[in-house]
């Protein structure tokens, strides 16, 4: 219990100190950096879909597969299934959210 709550204060201070860091006032961007910009938004968009497909392929695969060898579990199996792929979607609308934000500092 204490080396959780040691854990939680440690990390509770060092945010709060690198908070500063994250929201201190920026030089502008020179043409170099927006370029490089542009691409972090473009593979991050990429890598994101590929993961998020590739989990959800895998998902549905495996998920149909338990219910191909036992019919009676699919509603134990189909609402978990469906849940999940919703949690991997976000993830990929999360990097696309994340890709229009440095999108809109250039």
């Amino acid at each position: 219990m204490k080396k959780t709550m040691w854990i939680l204060l440690l990390t509770f201070a060092l945010s709060c100190f690198f908070a500063s860091l994250a929201f201190a006032a920026e030089e502008p961007l020179g043409q170099e950096a927006k370029k490089f910009i542009g691409l972090a938004c473009g593979l991050a968009i990429a890598i994101a879909a590929l993961g998020g497909g590739l989990g959800q392929g895998i998902a549905i695969s495996k998920g149909l597969e338990g219910i191909a060898r036992n019919p009676e579990a699919q509603p134990k199996i189909f609402i978990p299934m469906i849940v999940g792929l919703a949690l991997i979607e976000s993830l990929v609308i999360y990097a696309l959210v994340i890709s229009i934000m440095l999108y809109a500092k250039l």
